[in-house]
């Protein structure tokens, strides 16, 4: 797994070398805002975002990218959850409880950018393209819980308290844009954050790959021709 960044890094330096001694290249620089839905059964929530990307264009079809993405906090309720006593003889013998969460995350992502309709450089043709790459998560989740327990006495499925996590990431996604004229374009996104990686935390309940984010994203585009 460790592996896959590096190849991928590579793999974008040598496009790169590739395009630049062929011919001109071209570059893009973008701003959206994002609506952020947590799909995850169990982590559902609703957060907002802003992603900012630079294209590097090696034809008016193709192009590498890097974006940066920051959201802010979603927030949801895992309810009903039990803590169970570590030794005999401990009254009580369990406790239910409910855990209310906040989780945000930053988001940087390498990959490729292809368009099936239009191009980079249309001056009036709409243009419909594809996103596909690789990201890292970085993350935040931060617990409070209904009910004080002594976590030395109980095990608890998951703890109050805040934690950062890391998670590897497929990033995948669907786009349209129109020109607006002087290299200006209006683009909306449909886009997903896919989780390949996880590892065990006590701060967060279901740990397999968490968490699966959809994107709804409404921003502009400016080209440097």
């Amino acid at each position: 797994m460790k592996c896959i960044p590096k190849l991928f890094s590579l793999s974008l330096c040598c496009l790169v070398i590739a395009g630049t001694v062929k011919g001109q290249t071209l570059f893009s620089l973008s701003s959206d805002v994002n609506l952020q839905r947590s799909v995850k059964k169990g982590q559902e929530y609703w957060a907002v975002g802003q992603t900012v990307t630079l294209h590097y264009n090696f034809t008016p079809q193709d192009a590498a990218y890097a974006w940066v993405a920051y959201f802010s906090n979603g927030k949801f309720t895992n309810r009903n959850l039990l803590a169970e006593v570590k030794e005999p003889g401990t009254i009580p013998v369990a406790i239910r409880y409910d855990n209310t969460a906040k989780m945000r995350f930053k988001h940087i992502s390498l990959g490729w950018k292809h368009y099936f309709t239009g191009s980079a450089v249309s001056e009036r043709k709409p243009g419909i393209y594809s996103l596909a790459g690789l990201g890292i998560l970085l993350g935040l989740v931060s617990n409070s819980q209904s009910v004080v327990i002594d976590s030395a006495m109980y095990q608890m499925p998951v703890v109050p308290g805040s934690q950062n996590f890391k998670r590897l990431s497929i990033d995948l996604g669907l786009g349209a844009e129109v020109p607006l004229g002087a290299d200006l374009y209006l683009y909306g996104e449909l886009k997903a954050i896919l989780p390949i990686t996880d590892y065990p935390s006590r701060y967060i309940l279901d740990n397999k790959y968490t968490p699966y984010t959809a994107m709804a994203a409404l921003g502009f585009r400016i080209l440097f021709n």
